[in-house]
Parts: structure tokens; sequence; C-alpha cells
């Protein structure tokens, strides 16, 4: 690490060691009635002890449970992750794993690159919450290994809570929208959990979001403040900030991994599909549109195209339907970094290997020719059981209102349920009947 940014660190750190001794004097108390609490032990909730467990009854009857650790450079991990609906008799196994596989920040200048979980002490750099930051909910301890204090390595950093999300669906039935139209509306809550880690001047928000109908949320925001030390006014690749234009804040990009270990109905042994879309115009008719599958049976570094999107499909279990289920990958907004290998590419599905955890910088020995990066495990191996490894980026091109405290920007996410249940999960009684074709004869 550039000596200026591990002296900014350690200060930062040292800050937030002495704020740490003093707000463990202070008592956090549990959420409200209603708050996300541990779950009593049961033969459905996930295997661990009851500190490290979670489980959320959601609006409309939904139940997600988890499992939770925290790794020394990944930070929070969570683990055997179950979704349960109403109308199923047990939980739906959907994720053994899934954490941060990387933050890949290199400087527009040429000047800096940084691995911030492999290199910069992510992990160490938990922040205690206050409990105005987890409304609702609680704050759950965390021992953080190889703590920057060693005295002081429990930090109240994790946040257990549900937050609105506003429609989960509406649909006017009969009336033509008058008002003697029938609505069926529900305004759905998630389940969410976030720890914030400090790395230098940046502070990392990294949230996990399960709402009622199957979806899976995941964004990384940064904020904090800009670095003091990173104004240039004469490499022409910043921006000015403040009067006039003397100084110029350091252009940057944050490329954020996700690497998601699949357990689709307890069994590791996903399927890969990739869909394509074509359209073509013909002179005088209305242009038609084409959707072919193509299965994915090698390892595999995918570009996200304008029609293009990827599914992992169970191999152990179907819907009542009898259609195999299936999480689908819809990536939120990037900007994609070219100056990396690795980072040029949106989305890998390599073979698991307990060695590759990191997407870049991996530090693990994963034995010669290996290499270090997600983009060199993809040699050709046949798919058995498939870990899959998002890449979202975003360019950070300062502007005045970075100042300060930053405004959060958002990189990430979602896992969009395909065919996991028979029926929308939230369905209201009046409409379960509606599975299918159910057009009234004419």
């Amino acid at each position: 690490m550039p000596e200026n940014r591990l002296r900014r660190a350690r200060a930062r750190a040292a800050a937030a060691i002495g704020a740490s001794a003093l707000l463990g004097t202070v008592a956090i108390a549990a959420g409200p009635v209603g708050s996300v609490q541990a779950a009593p032990r049961t033969p459905a909730a996930a295997d661990c002890s009851a500190p490290y467990r979670i489980e959320q009854k959601l609006d409309g009857g939904t139940t997600w449970r988890m499992c939770w650790h925290y790794e020394s450079k990944a930070g929070l991990v969570l683990d055997d992750v179950s979704y349960q609906p109403k109308g199923e008799s047990a939980p739906i196994k959907v994720l053994t794993s899934a954490k941060l596989g990387q933050i890949h920040v290199p400087y527009d200048d040429g000047s800096n690159e940084y691995d911030d979980l492999t290199g910069q002490n992510f992990a160490q750099g938990l922040q205690q919450l206050d409990p105005a930051e987890c409304p609702g909910g609680t704050i759950k301890t965390v021992r953080v290994p190889d703590a920057w204090d060693p005295d002081h390595p429990n930090v109240k950093g994790l946040c257990a809570t549900t937050r609105a999300r506003g429609h989960a669906y509406r649909m006017g039935e009969g009336g033509f929208g008058g008002s003697d139209s029938k609505v069926y509306q529900l305004q759905g809550k998630d389940l969410l959990l976030y720890t914030v880690n400090q790395v230098g001047w940046y502070e990392y928000i990294t949230e996990w979001r399960f709402s009622g109908d199957g979806t899976m949320a995941m964004q990384v925001g940064a904020t904090g403040t800009l670095s003091p030390m990173d104004y240039d006014a004469g490499d022409g690749r910043g921006w000015p900030i403040g009067k006039g234009a003397k100084d110029y804040a350091t252009s940057h990009a944050h490329n954020v991994f996700w690497r998601l270990n699949f357990g689709l109905d307890g069994s590791p042994k996903s399927k890969v599909e990739q869909y394509d879309s074509k359209t073509t115009a013909t002179a005088g008719r209305i242009p038609k549109t084409k959707t072919t599958r193509t299965q994915v049976t090698k390892e595999l570094a995918g570009d996200a195209a304008a029609a293009r999107w990827w599914r992992v499909v169970s191999t152990a279990g179907k819907n009542k339907d009898g259609h195999p289920r299936s999480y689908e990958i819809v990536p939120g907004h990037t900007t994609k970094y070219q100056g990396r290998s690795f980072t040029k590419r949106d989305v890998y599905f390599t073979e698991y290997n307990k060695c590759e955890q990191f997407a870049s910088n991996n530090l693990r020995n994963c034995g010669a020719g290996a290499g270090k990066s997600v983009d060199k495990w993809v040699n050709g191996q046949t798919l058995k059981h498939p870990i899959v490894w998002v890449n979202i980026g975003f360019h950070h091109i300062a502007r005045d209102e970075d100042q300060e405290p930053m405004p959060v920007h958002w990189q990430g996410f979602q896992l969009s349920p395909r065919d996991v249940t028979a029926m929308n999960p939230l369905t209201p009684p009046a409409l379960s009947g509606h599975n299918g074709h159910t057009e009234e004869a004419g």
C-alpha cells in the first residue's frame, strides 16, 4: 500500500478505535416488537448458533432464514440462505454462501491502484453503528478477526432490520379504473442487512436485501469524504472542486465484485443458462423477436448485452407447476473498466475451487500457474458446481456536491426468482386460482 494512503487509513482507524472505546460503554437497545431477532432453533432454521442466525417473516407470509459470519478480508459472509414463501411446507434453499469478492479502485492518472478487500484492511475497518442507523432492528455484535485494536475486537457493526420497499404489486380488477374497481395491492417490506466498512477516507455500506417475492438485492454504497491528498490541478483527469479551477479531485473507479455459491434445493450441482434475444425487421411488417437458450456447460467469462441474461437453474427441485427452480442475474448500471483483464467482463462462471476466493489479488496459493484473478480461472473446466462472480463498476468523477459528507453512490444487482414458485408468492387468496391461462370463454 502506498505510504500516503496507509498513513491516512491508520489515522482514521485510530480515531475510530477511540470512538469505539467510548461507544462501547453505551448500551445498544434491542429493536421493538416486530424487529429482526435471532430465530429460535428449529429443524427448518439455518444450522448455526443463535447469535449468528437470522430469521425474519415479512408481510405476505414469506420467511427468510440464513446464518452469517465475518471474515478477516471479505467482511460479512451470508451462509445457508433459504426462502420460504406462504404455501411452501419447507424452506427453499437458495445460496450456500454470498460475500463481496473484491473492491478494485484504480485512479485515472495511473498513480495508484487498490484492492480494498485483500490489500487495504477492508474487514478491519468495520464501523460501530449508532442505534439511529438501524431503526426498528437489531445491531449485532461482530468479532473482527485481526482487529486493529486487539483489546477491542467486538464491534456492534451489523444491522438487521426491515425497510419499506413500496408497492410489491398492484392490480385493478373490473370497473375500468372507476370508483367501483377492486384494487389488489401490497406495500412490501424487505429484510435488510448491512455493515459499514471504512477504507482510507471512504466508507462502504454493504447492503443485502431480501424481499417477500423471493427477490434478493446486493449493493454497495460509497460515502465518507473525498481524500484531501488526491488533488492534482495539472493532470487533466480530475474535476474542479471548490472555488475556481485550482483544485482538481482525481477521478477513479470502484469495481465491485460479488462471489455467489448457489445451493438451490440443497444441491451445489446447478446448471447455468444464457438467453439472447434478437429482433429482425421486414419491410411492411411488425418486427419479430426470437429468444434462444444456450446451455453454459463450461466455465465462462460473460459480457452483458442489451438483450442477454443468465440464470442459475436447480437440478434438484421443481415448483408446483413442474418447472425447475432458478434465479436470474439482473445487473444494475455499470461502467466497465478496461484497464485490467479481470474487469473487462461483467460476469464469470467458474467451477468451485475452495482456493478461489477473491476476484483480484487472491491471497491464497492456488498452485503453479493458477493466477491471482478470476479471469485466469476460466480455463475450460466443466461446470458441475458453478460459482458466480458479478462485476459492477462505477467511474467516480467527483463534483462539488461530494463535499462533505459525500452523498452515497450505489452500485449493485439483483437475483430475481424465475419459476421458484408456481405463482407470485404474495398473491392474495381471491386470486389464488389464477394460475396459467385464465381467460374466460367468449
